[in-house]
């Protein structure tokens, strides 16, 4: 199955902490590259996204950004009345010792470590559900590369459909243009209105046919027609593949078009060129 490697998807859940979300990003990119941005809280389970992620995708820069939302209810929350008079006490021995500092104020008594008790996580269960929601963002991202892929897979098929029809045409073309070449050196040959070996004049059009002779590449353009058409419905990603792939078909096209003696060989080329090319873009985005 072709799956495109430009994909989005986000999740979000309840978790022991609050709301978790999820979101991962790929563009293309000739390897796997996988980056992450996760509260420092969650860095621990880095290893264990990674492995998910390298077991389903093989190709493209995947970003997953991780948000933790805080939602714990007032009730749950409990001042440690012992610390905040210590750290009172504190407090007024220090002014008696720099009269000219400046008192500490509420808000930075409650940022100290400890002075607000927070209900203990169970840090087992809080894995277990960030994992769990990110399978489930992870689930929602390969099904869309899978579904920009099928849609992938429909451009492709017709552009292959354009370059075949056009490789058809140039071979039903080619006896007619050995015939003009045959015209032309006879033609030329007349016009030096001296005798010549017919055995000479048939070793120089074969020479000629043969600088000229564009089947070799013709029968390559419908080889890789035939193969690329194989890999679409293949099970393993094929972006590698189809990368090489297009290179062989510009290397037929220019060789074609090099060849040319005649206008609608040489047209043909620049349809082809045309058509490789924007074969070529669409490969770029396939896994």
């Amino acid at each position: 199955m072709i799956r495109s490697m430009t994909a989005y998807a986000s999740a979000e859940g309840p978790s022991a902490r609050g709301r978790l979300v999820f979101e991962l990003r790929s563009v293309n990119h000739r390897f796997l590259e996988i980056g992450f941005r996760l509260p420092e809280e969650f860095r621990a389970l880095e290893p264990k996204l990674r492995e998910r992620i390298e077991k389903r995708v093989s190709r493209g820069k995947v970003d997953v950004a991780m948000r933790a939302r805080a939602a714990v209810a007032n009730d749950a929350l409990s001042l440690n009345t012992v610390l905040v008079e210590n750290l009172r006490q504190i407090e007024q021995r220090l002014l008696l010792a720099f009269p000219e500092s400046r008192p500490p104020s509420r808000m930075e008594v409650l940022a100290f470590p400890g002075v607000i008790n927070e209900p203990e996580i169970d840090n087992a269960v809080l894995t277990e559900e960030a994992l769990s929601l990110f399978d489930h963002a992870l689930d929602d991202f390969v099904a869309t590369r899978s579904r920009e892929g099928e849609r992938l897979k429909i451009a492709l098929v017709e552009r292959l459909d354009g370059i075949a029809a056009i490789v058809v045409q140039v071979r039903q073309w080619l006896p007619d243009i050995r015939a003009g070449l045959r015209l032309k050196f006879e033609a030329r040959i007349a016009e030096l209105k001296q005798p010549l070996d017919p055995g000479r004049l048939e070793q120089e059009l074969v020479l000629a046919f043969h600088k000229l002779d564009v089947d070799e590449e013709i029968d390559r353009l419908g080889a890789h027609i035939a193969e690329v058409r194989s890999r679409l419905d293949s099970p393993e990603p094929i972006g590698r593949r189809l990368d090489f792939l297009m290179q062989e078909f510009n290397r037929e096209s220019n060789t074609l078009g090099s060849k040319s003696i005649d206008t609608r060989t040489t047209q043909a080329s620049v349809e082809l060129k045309v058509l490789i090319e924007q074969l070529r873009e669409q490969a770029q985005n396939i896994e």
